[in-house]
């Protein structure tokens, strides 16, 4: 054998492994990876004056929103009573919202808006801070935004529900409310929460209940009070949704929920939190946090709502008063509190209901986790 025959020969049987781990190791990343990080900016104070509205934004310097969430300071006067959440909703710029023509309205976004409103109280204490779940996985590459928006509610008293769902094929992985406009005091969300548009859930007002996989709708609930006439107002709700090409097979989404009793006297709150897995790290089948197969389960968004019990079984309805809200819907640590910002720690979701300034009989706290497990064996 020649010196250039020789040459080639140990060349190749050097690049020979090297180009079966070229091809093996792409496949086991592609698998393995995948994250979630919680992005939190300094809270947005206010607002100061009555019927007015602030924003909060949060953004993915990593990765895509798969939810998001909000959390407020209230104060300790009787001026907490008018201080709730007017929405948590994707952002295609961190600065405008989806509120145009209905369906498909946005792709890979990265921003999250959080906002607060006043009712005939405001104070100085009070403050919204956004919560941007961000997912890091190359299983899934692009995400879509689906948004619908119904007129109303109007009537005191009333609310008014709006489901937006996923295109056929792809995945749901989180969602959110809006109701404008803020100068209507009593307008505020009472409900944002995974579902499914099918007959056994009433199309969407029935919630997802414990441990159901692979809801395809979120579900938007605008709540009014004593109501202040007609401005235009309007519930929005979003879907976030998998891209039109990524491939779903071998990832599951599955629903953890929990419902408690209260808030029921004027000026009083109710927490609740419901988590991916237990505190000893097991899920809810008892497997460990990997899974038989090694699958590991991420939360990637969450709901809340107000509502008069049963939601899981007998759909949505009001609580007992109208003046009932939101004053917070988290990612949080078993104990309820608030992760901090780029925590990728969070496998809990809470609640924050208030009940305002009026008894609020037959008043229930729900929360909903979503969890995403994706089967490190499977093969794209």
């Amino acid at each position: 054998m020649n010196k250039k025959s020789l040459r080639r020969s140990i060349l190749a049987k050097a690049l020979v492994p090297g180009a079966l781990i070229a091809l093996a190791v792409p496949d086991i990343a592609y698998a393995d990876v995948a994250g979630v990080t919680v992005t939190v900016p300094e809270a947005t104070m206010g607002p100061a004056t009555t019927f007015t509205g602030v924003s909060s934004r949060a953004d993915c310097a990593d990765g895509l929103v798969s939810g998001g969430g909000v959390n407020q300071t209230i104060g300790t006067e009787s001026t907490r009573n008018g201080n709730h959440v007017l929405g948590m909703a994707p952002s295609p710029d961190g600065l405008t919202e989806y509120t145009e023509s209905p369906g498909v309205v946005g792709t890979d976004v990265r921003h999250w808006l959080a906002f607060g409103g006043s009712g005939g109280n405001a104070g100085p204490a009070f403050s919204t801070t956004a919560y941007a779940v961000c997912l890091s996985t190359p299983r899934i590459r692009h995400t879509q935004v689906v948004m619908y928006q119904k007129a109303g509610p109007t009537a005191p008293q009333s609310s008014e529900v709006v489901v937006a769902t996923c295109p056929v094929g792809t995945m749901l992985l989180g969602g959110g409310v809006r109701n404008t406009p803020a100068s209507v005091g009593s307008l505020k969300p009472i409900g944002s929460f995974p579902t499914f548009n099918d007959a056994a859930h009433d199309f969407g007002r029935k919630p997802a209940a414990e441990g159901e996989v692979n809801p395809d709708s979120w579900t938007a609930v605008g709540g009014i009070g004593g109501g202040h006439g007609n401005n235009g107002n309007t519930t929005f709700a979003y879907a976030i949704c998998t891209g039109d090409r990524v491939n779903v097979s071998g990832m599951t989404t599955e629903v953890h929920f929990r419902e408690v009793t209260g808030p029921t006297g004027p000026g009083t709150g109710r927490t609740a939190t419901i988590g991916c897995a237990d505190d000893d790290g097991q899920d809810r089948h008892g497997r460990g946090r990997h899974g038989g197969q090694g699958d590991k389960s991420l939360l990637i968004s969450g709901g809340a709502a107000a509502s008069g019990g049963d939601v899981t079984t007998k759909g949505f309805t009001k609580a007992g008063s109208g003046g009932t809200h939101l004053n917070g819907s988290f990612p949080s640590g078993s104990d309820g509190n608030p992760v901090g910002n780029g925590s990728t720690t969070a496998a809990s979701w809470t609640a924050n209901i208030h009940a305002g300034g009026s008894p609020s009989p037959d008043t229930y706290t729900d929360v909903w986790a979503l969890c995403l497990t994706m089967n490190r064996g499977h093969r794209q």
